[in-house]
């Protein structure tokens, strides 16, 4: 029998049959019960929202592998805070290009600059995995 012979809804039906969860279900809701339930969510994804109305207490908790809550939501707000008002990005390319054309002159004072920008950078990076409840790992 060649491929061309098999009956491809066949072998799709059995492929959902043998899927491990149930299909999905949809619905739909006007402009304004969307929002609604917008409003009332908060920090939870709408379906996880929809399943605690429907289910409350019961509702099962669902969560995809690798996506992991944040460990401190305050902590991380004080590293994404630093960041948006660090000019690091630039400052950093700045001095790869003062590099790159020999104009960056190699005194004690521009080691030990680049030493504590180094430092402060390794401190935003232990800062910002203990906000998001990770290993800090081996430092850079």
């Amino acid at each position: 029998m060649s491929t061309l012979d098999h009956n491809f809804n066949e072998i799709a039906e059995n492929k959902a049959r043998s899927a491990n969860y149930p299909p999905p279900f949809s619905i739909r809701f006007t402009f304004e019960e969307r929002a609604r339930l917008d409003a009332e969510r908060g920090r939870h994804s709408l379906a996880a929202h929809i399943r605690e109305r429907l289910f409350g207490d019961d509702a099962s908790v669902r969560k995809k592998p690798g996506n992991t809550s944040v460990g401190d939501a305050e902590a991380l707000g004080r590293v994404l805070a630093a960041l948006g008002n660090s000019r690091l990005s630039q400052n950093i390319n700045q001095l790869a290009k003062a590099v790159n054309t020999g104009s960056l002159p190699v005194t004690p004072e521009t080691e030990a600059d680049l030493t504590a920008a180094c430092e402060e950078i390794r401190e935003l990076r232990l800062e910002l995995m203990r906000a998001l409840g990770k290993s800090s790992g081996v430092a850079p």
